[in-house]
């Protein structure tokens, strides 16, 4: 009889790991950051240089599934003092009421860029601006999941930005085209979390891009969020860059690879160590969404290398623990999510 339990057990455990696993199967995607020697004119409008500079793929809804009603794609570069960002939003109804920075910006159509230098899940950025140009910038030291403090009075010092609109703002009046924001971080602020006060090169840092839409309704001749007939807001349409596989931004380890090089024919491809790291966390969040320590996958395969998995109890809570062949490293990946590569 405990035989035939434990088999039972072992197909459960199987059958939830791989639903789990199928979920987020897809590696993250990748954008290959480019360096430029000319200067930008931060306008809100593409100026030459940006010719250069590599489109994303088209925005996809955050669950990874439905395309979006409205196109968004982005554009990175990169210099000695700033991290450059141009996005462009189409929009059939430019509007916006938010003027006071720090102010909850997503209650407007928006624009969001999700930053996390060291990889680590922890201690990032978070920005957005609407098509006022109005922004607001935040520092986290965790995950929501994690019970995290905000820091909302960090800002990123030096930072531009401006917005293009391609129509009337705030006219319901007229049919608009869309808006495009242009964007420069130095840095000088960026490197806070990083450790690193300089621009990256050659190193990969974790990066998603938002947007945030609303269905809208004309009130007294004013653009406002929709409401349901019992007086509450429609939810808002999530479109993102690097699928998160929930209505969540803040899965950090979902975010995509933004390679910073001065290669002009350079192209990123994950390489086996970081498929490590990759792997793990896809073990660790059937972990958490099973919310059950115990059942776990015991190993990953990387490159036809199996890699057992040990899972490290202690007083602070457990950690998962992988000795990466392709590194020489041993990484960890803590029950906060927390990543140590050692």
């Amino acid at each position: 009889m405990i035989r035939i339990y434990n088999v039972i057990l072992a197909i459960m455990v199987l059958v939830f790991f791989n639903t789990a696993q199928a979920q987020h199967q897809n590696l993250p995607l990748t954008y290959n950051a480019h360096y430029t020697s000319k200067s930008l004119v931060i306008d809100g409008k593409p100026e030459a240089a940006w010719d250069k500079a590599p489109w994303s793929s088209s925005f996809i809804d955050i669950e990874g599934e439905k395309k979006p009603a409205y196109d968004t794609k982005v554009k990175m570069l990169w210099d000695d003092e700033y991290l450059y960002f141009y996005a462009e939003l189409e929009e059939p109804h430019i509007w916006a009421d938010i003027t006071k920075r720090d102010e909850v910006i997503f209650y407007n159509n928006d624009f969001e860029i999700f930053i996390d230098p060291d990889g680590d899940t922890h201690n990032y950025m978070e920005f957005e601006m609407n098509a006022l140009n109005t922004v607001w910038d935040l520092w986290l030291a965790k995950p929501y999941r994690n019970d995290s403090k905000v820091i909302d009075n960090w800002d990123i010092k030096g930072l531009k930005t401006a917005v293009d609109i391609k129509g009337t703002l705030n006219n319901p009046g007229d049919k608009d085209q869309g808006w495009s924001v242009e964007i420069a971080m130095p840095w000088s602020a960026l490197g806070e979390a990083a450790k690193n006060l300089k621009a990256p090169e050659e190193e990969i840092w974790r990066i998603n891009f938002s947007r945030v839409n609303w269905d809208y309704a004309l009130e007294d001749g004013e653009y406002a969020r929709k409401k349901d007939e019992k007086g509450n807001y429609l939810p808002e349409y999530n479109w993102v860059w690097s699928p998160q596989y929930a209505i969540d931004m803040h899965r950090p380890e979902l975010w995509g690879y933004v390679y910073f090089t001065k290669k002009k024919k350079a192209e990123y491809e994950m390489p086996a160590s970081e498929q490590v790291v990759w792997k793990l966390y896809q073990v660790y969040r059937a972990i958490i969404e099973r919310d059950d320590v115990m059942v776990f996958q015991k190993h990953i395969e990387v490159d036809g290398k199996n890699i057992p998995i040990n899972l490290e109890e202690h007083s602070a809570g457990w950690n998962l623990m992988v000795d990466d062949p392709f590194s020489g490293k041993t990484i960890v990946i803590r029950e906060d999510g927390f990543l140590i590569r050692k």
